[in-house]
């Protein structure tokens, strides 16, 4: 499995973790395209263990579609990157959050095991 593809199964992790019922009607994790060309991407972090934890400013540019911008403002990792840095965006916020967040043995800090059941499936046996 590729850094992309760990990165995408962590982040559901994480996003299913802090579905409760109620979190998931309000907030979310948000990814989109910019123009120019690039991604933005939003994880609310309103009720969830990252909410009121610093993330220091992160502004990285190596060339024209070579960039990253990440901060936390009104309750929100917010960020937005070139075309090829989606996969380096999301890992930033995995970092912080697994540093961040007091139990690192918690659902969704870790990617789901490699046997394990996509949500709303059985559990799969084990041989």
């Amino acid at each position: 499995m590729n850094e992309a593809e760990n990165v995408l199964d962590w982040l559901q992790g994480w996003y299913s973790a802090q579905c409760n019922g109620d979190w998931e009607h309000e907030w979310g994790v948000k990814i989109d395209t910019l123009d120019n060309p690039g991604w933005t991407v939003r994880v609310d972090l309103e009720d969830t263990d990252l909410e009121g934890r610093d993330f220091p400013r992160r502004d990285l540019r190596r060339s024209k579609d070579n960039w990253v911008s990440a901060r936390v403002s009104d309750m929100a990792f917010r960020a937005a990157c070139g075309p090829g840095n989606l996969a380096e965006t999301l890992t930033l916020f995995r970092e912080w959050a697994v540093e961040k967040t007091p139990r690192q043995d918690s659902p969704g800090l870790m990617p789901p095991a490699a046997d394990a059941a996509p949500p709303g499936e059985p559990e799969r046996s084990k041989r």
